[in-house]
């Protein structure tokens, strides 16, 4: 990826994921002129004009990107609980499609950052509300499987995304490839249902015998009729995503697991985002951090089960801030050694926010489960909005953002042993109990 800039940029800028045009001249004087070739590579740092005193702007795009992975937290969290797991999710995927395919078009780079924040936006909707439906369909023995399998499909996404970005040079055309197979998902309008759990909750109890009975005959089964009318409204009170704050054992989950989902999302991005620093192909290190994320999800199902969630979580976290604080006391020349650790660090913290969604979805009762989800999600996209910042702090010493990266999950994965265990647990739907005991999970394994 070819163009270099002026002297003191040139290295940053050569091997940064928003590339160059090839080829681009350099003055005598060291001063940027236009692109020979209007052929571009990846988000031409050229054709939008990112050097010099414009070059922050590449990281505060990605702090851009976000705050619409935030916005999408705070809106569709709780209008999940209110109108839905289903028209939310649907919702969520025509905009991600229209929005994204849209990016490929715009003329200046402002628009750009405007239709990424509305991009991230929806994929927060979908990241949370696929959560619950997964979380809520499943029973107790599978709903780890149910939640894992949509991150390995997570994962296998950035490894293709490695590949494409590879293959095809021109930004544009890579926004069209990566947003144009989201229509094909537009025929969930016929086969996604709704929550039966969910339903139950709002008092819709003939929607949920209908939709639990159309499961059973996909899976060529079928439900005693005096089960189903054991299917019945309790006077479960309505959640508030005030009562995650009011009620003492709700407040104690929401802050320790928003803390979590923040350390884990600071070191996830961090390394994300630092990628072009650790000395490798650019291409290489993005298909390694892809690669490693797929044994990493599919790990966790398995530790969830033998160790329990809240050892994973607080160990997982302390294991990726570890990795980070070496990082930060090796030699800038150890590129090797330096990604070695990076990769470890990066399926420490993929683990870790596996874990936090079963987790999470497993803490929070049914009728607060997406606003408390959301409220979460909301604390990692803040994370994720300051994480490009705090690599701006290189300026000063090179070692200050692993510095930071490390430092906060290992107060974060602290934290999390003062949470209780859920392995085993049936999902809480009301606020007015807490969570079960230690013989209460033990009956249930």
């Amino acid at each position: 990826m070819g163009a270099k800039a002026t002297e003191g940029q040139g290295k940053k800028h050569s091997h940064s994921l928003v590339g160059v045009s090839e080829p681009a001249a350099r003055s005598t004087a060291g001063l940027w002129r236009e692109p020979v070739s209007s052929n571009s590579s990846c988000v031409s740092l050229l054709q939008f004009d990112l050097v010099c005193d414009r070059k922050d702007l590449t990281d505060i795009s990605q702090s851009v990107y976000m705050l619409g992975l935030f916005l999408g937290a705070m809106i569709f969290g709780p209008l999940s609980d209110r109108i839905g797991r289903r028209p939310v999710l649907l919702i969520s995927i025509f905009i991600q499609s229209l929005f994204g395919l849209g990016i490929a078009f715009v003329p200046h780079f402002y628009v750009y950052m405007a239709l990424r924040c509305v991009v991230a936006t929806a994929v927060s909707g979908i990241l949370i509300t696929a959560l619950a439906l997964a979380t809520e369909w499943v029973g107790v023995s599978y709903r780890p499987h149910a939640v894992l399998i949509t991150h390995c499909c997570s994962a296998i996404g950035q490894m293709i995304l490695a590949g494409l970005s590879y293959g095809i040079r021109n930004w544009r055309l890579l926004e069209i490839a990566g947003s144009a197979p989201m229509f094909a998902l537009f025929f969930y309008i016929w086969v996604l249902p709704e929550s039966a759990r969910w339903l139950v909750t709002k008092g819709k109890i003939e929607e949920a015998k209908k939709v639990l009975q159309k499961a059973a005959s996909i899976n060529k089964r079928t439900i005693p009729p005096d089960l189903l009318e054991q299917l019945k409204c309790d006077t479960t009170k309505p959640g508030s995503i005030l009562d995650l704050l009011r009620k003492e054992h709700l407040r104690k989950v929401t802050l320790i697991m928003s803390c979590a989902w923040f350390v884990d999302s600071l070191v996830y991005y961090g390394l994300s985002l630092s990628v072009t620093d650790f000395g490798l192909d650019i291409y290489l290190t993005q298909l390694a951090f892809g690669a490693v994320e797929l044994p990493a999800r599919i790990s966790c199902i398995f530790l969830l089960q033998w160790f329990g969630r809240k050892k994973c979580q607080a160990v997982l976290l302390l294991l990726a801030g570890v990795m980070c604080l070496l990082i930060a006391g090796i030699p800038e020349d150890q590129a090797v050694a330096i990604t070695v650790l990076a990769t470890i660090s990066k399926f420490a913290a993929s683990a870790s926010f596996s874990c936090s969604y079963v987790y999470s979805a497993e803490l929070f009762p049914t009728v607060v489960r997406q606003s408390g989800v959301g409220l979460c999600s909301m604390a990692a996209r803040v994370a994720g909005i300051i994480a490009p910042l705090i690599r701006l702090l290189e300026q000063y010493h090179r070692a200050v953002p692993m510095a930071v990266f490390g430092s906060a999950p290992v107060l974060g994965g602290l934290l999390c042993f003062l949470l209780p265990e859920t392995r085993g647990a049936e999902l809480v739907d009301d606020t007015r109990g807490g969570h079960p005991t230690a013989q209460e999970r033990a009956d249930a394994l």
